[in-house]
């Protein structure tokens, strides 16, 4: 018996270093591609790395000092060029167009990036979890770490924020500064 609780604790263990150490790794290093990993909410992961995955790489997490890692441009038109949907991502860009906040069902902060590469996306941003930014406004670079949706009109970027639930991976916004989450 002592031995199964000892088996239990280490797999306990081993799961929580995962969920926040490992988890957090999702889209910085060189070898940024596509994979599906075994992460929480069935989200499948864009970046580099290496790890356990169920058919694909688990990747390295993005550090919350660092700018959005090169190439993150490249991952995000590959999952628009493969019409991929539920992958998580990292990247920036520039605030074109600022959007009414959809309130139905969890309220979310709207508005449009584009991209270096010129793709544009969609961000919506639960402002029910996370706090709003107030005062964002065309022109201004935004980071974000999220989960990419395809649409024929770029795609989306939601899961911007942390997950009360605990069941997806934590997502945020950088933007004058501060980190939305």
């Amino acid at each position: 018996m002592p031995h199964r609780v000892l088996v239990g604790v280490l797999v306990l263990v081993l799961a929580f270093a995962f969920v926040f150490a490992g988890c957090a790794k999702q889209t910085e290093g060189p070898g940024l591609g596509v994979g599906s990993a075994a992460g929480a909410g069935g989200s499948q992961q864009a970046g580099g790395g290496s790890g356990a995955g169920s058919g694909g790489a688990a990747v390295a997490a993005p550090d919350g000092d660092k700018p959005a890692a090169a190439g993150s441009d490249a991952v995000i038109g590959k999952l628009f060029e493969e019409q991929q949907s539920n992958v998580q991502v990292r990247g920036s860009g520039t605030v074109t167009r600022l959007l009414d906040d959809d309130n139905t069902g969890n309220r979310h902060q709207r508005f449009i990036l584009e991209l270096a590469s010129g793709q544009t996306l969609l961000v919506a941003h639960n402002i029910d979890i996370a706090p709003r930014l107030d005062g964002l406004a065309v022109g201004d670079t935004v980071e974000f770490y999220g989960e990419y949706v395809y649409s024929d009109k770029g795609g989306t970027i939601h899961w911007t924020h942390r997950d009360p639930g605990g069941t997806h991976v934590a997502g945020w916004l950088k933007w004058d500064g501060q980190t939305f989450q």
